[in-house]
């Protein structure tokens, strides 16, 4: 009797736990019953119960146990100590970080527009408010990218000519930007090799005599934004195929 008792009193506590309430009341609670979710992670808590959708995408580092030896003095044999040892694993929680998102706003991805703007197929034409850039292609259209763009401060305009290309580039910042950046606590290099990692991202191409590029990034999800000392920036892929389409000499307009 006692057992059956204990075995009936487990299943109702789990049935609670489960659906907050019991099988025969769960209707009248529950209009709609919301989702259960199962922790991943076996050390925490294995049951959650969320509403809604989470605002940032969570992503668990491996966390890894940590062993404690304990030694404690059980008796004296012979004059001498025995020592037993106590081994204790001590799980250790993982830890959550943020991670940086990487896709961008739809309407940054290439496509082609609606564009008259009296200009000769070919001609770049970046519109710094907006943030696109647009590569005319004739009859009334142009192929556009998202582009970020200089931030406050480094914003300019003109008409300049594509003077070289360079795929991987080099990257070489300024004295002045080096200066500027130190004084935030940012120490940049006096010179990095392309790659992956560098800032020009996968291609470049120089305007004029100046020191104003299109370039790809390494920074994808700043495609959008305000945010560069005055290059106009793209993704990878997207100035990948600018590239292959824009010759030297072609003509570039930022307005």
């Amino acid at each position: 009797m006692i057992k059956r008792f204990s075995l009936t009193k487990t299943v109702m506590v789990l049935a609670i736990a489960l659906g907050g309430t019991l099988p025969a009341h769960a209707n009248d609670r529950y209009a709609n019953r919301p989702p259960i979710v199962v922790s991943p992670d076996l050390t925490a808590p294995w049951l959650m119960q969320l509403g809604g959708q989470p605002k940032a995408r969570v992503v668990y580092r491996d966390a890894q146990p940590r062993v404690v030896v304990r030694r404690q003095v059980v008796q004296q044999r012979a004059g001498q100590p025995v020592v037993r040892r106590q081994v204790v694993v001590q799980q250790a929680f993982a830890q959550p970080r943020q991670v940086r998102p990487t896709a961008i706003e739809p309407q940054f991805l290439p496509q082609m527009v609606d564009y008259d703007s009296g200009h000769q197929p070919g001609t770049v034409i970046i519109d710094t408010n907006t943030r696109f850039l647009y590569l005319v292609t004739g009859n009334g259209q142009a192929k556009r990218y998202g582009v970020g763009v200089g931030k406050p401060g480094f914003e300019w305009a003109g008409a300049h000519r594509v003077t070289r290309k360079a795929e991987w580039p080099t990257w070489t910042p300024p004295a002045e930007m080096r200066a500027r950046e130190a004084k935030k606590g940012k120490f940049l290099p006096v010179r990095m090799d392309g790659g992956p990692a560098n800032p020009l991202g996968a291609r470049a191409l120089y305007l004029g005599s100046t020191l104003y590029r299109i370039h790809g990034t390494n920074a994808p999800w700043t495609i959008g934004s305000a945010v560069s000392s005055g290059c106009i920036r793209m993704r990878n892929e997207d100035v990948v195929d600018l590239y292959e389409r824009v010759p030297v000499g072609a003509k570039v307009i930022v307005i």
